[in-house]
């Protein structure tokens, strides 16, 4: 069983629908628990958005789905948190 409990995001989306909006529609997926939305970059038509989602069982297509209604397209998966805790990053040496 998929047991996603984290996923952040890089999403392309137009300026309407509001990043208020669009957590308010993935707050509902299946699976979710939490969302953060940010704005990262912005142009004369569409914003550039890191989006956090935490939950337990997230159901992925669920959220792209969600994602999709908005008019949004997910450009990258940039991290993936799965099983029964989250583990954070720690910094390494090649990481300076």
């Amino acid at each position: 069983m998929n047991e996603i409990r984290r996923l952040v995001l890089d999403v392309l989306k137009p300026h309407h629908p509001s990043i208020i909006e669009m957590a308010d529609k993935l707050s509902v997926a299946k699976g979710v628990m939490g969302v953060n939305c940010t704005v990262w970059e912005v142009d004369q038509e569409t914003q550039k958005i890191k989006i956090t989602i935490e939950g337990n069982g997230i159901d992925y297509e669920s959220v792209t789905d969600a994602i999709a209604q908005t008019g949004a397209v997910v450009h990258s998966i940039d991290s993936v948190s799965s099983g029964k805790l989250l583990v954070e990053e720690v910094e390494t040496p090649q990481d300076r």
